[in-house]
């Protein structure tokens, strides 16, 4: 039976985000759900999920703190093994953030985390709420999402690719902000799928059943 892993290291609530794939797994008979910071349980996962919340600092620092964690998911990826990042989880796929101080990505899919500067001086940042997905290239894990389906995001950073053929969907906030980016076998969400309704279900099932 396929192994899906969310990955602990105490940067983030994965309640919610348990029970959204737990459901979506279940309905689909699409494996099991497992949350963990083990690494030998890492290397034997189908697929691979790293959520984050809080400040890019902070949560590549907890990642590194894990022994051993970081090399386990890295060794798997490389392999090829289906990898999804949400929120910070995504951004750390970059190859630097630029929040707070310059912090090293993982390099996956060049870039760099910047704070979004909308060019309407009266949005607010953080960027928080729902927003409607503009989707620049199709993607397995997009099946079934289309343009105007809306996601909830909650952040001050954003994804600023180096190469526009990894830019998957944005959102418009008085510029274009990155809502997705995927390079191979890896995909990382700016938004909360597991708080995004319908469109995130869609998209959590979709990586379940994704084999680039």
């Amino acid at each position: 039976m396929s192994l899906t892993v969310l990955v602990d290291y105490d940067s983030g609530n994965l309640h919610s985000a348990q029970k959204a794939f737990e459901r979506m797994a279940q309905e689909g008979d699409l494996g099991t759900i497992t949350v963990t910071s083990d690494p030998d349980l890492v290397a034997k996962a189908d697929r691979i999920v790293l959520p984050g919340d809080g400040a890019y600092p902070s949560c590549r620092a907890a990642l590194d703190d894990f022994t051993g964690l970081f090399d386990a998911i890295s060794q798997k990826v490389k392999s090829g093994t289906p990898f999804m990042g949400i929120c910070i989880g995504m951004q750390m796929l970059a190859t630097r953030g630029l929040e707070f101080t310059e912090t090293a990505g993982f390099g996956w899919v060049p870039g760099e985390v910047v704070r979004i500067e909308p060019a309407d001086a009266t949005l607010k940042v953080p960027h928080m709420g729902w927003n409607d997905l503009v989707v620049d290239q199709p993607h397995p894990v997009l099946s079934g999402i289309a343009t105007g389906d809306h996601a909830y995001f909650v952040h001050s950073y954003h994804f600023k690719v180096a190469n526009p053929a990894d830019l998957i969907a944005h959102v418009d906030y008085a510029g274009p902000v990155t809502a997705i980016v995927g390079r191979d076998n890896v995909i990382g969400t700016q938004f909360h799928p597991e708080k995004s309704q319908a469109t995130g279900l869609r998209l959590i099932q979709n990586f379940l059943t994704w084999a680039p």
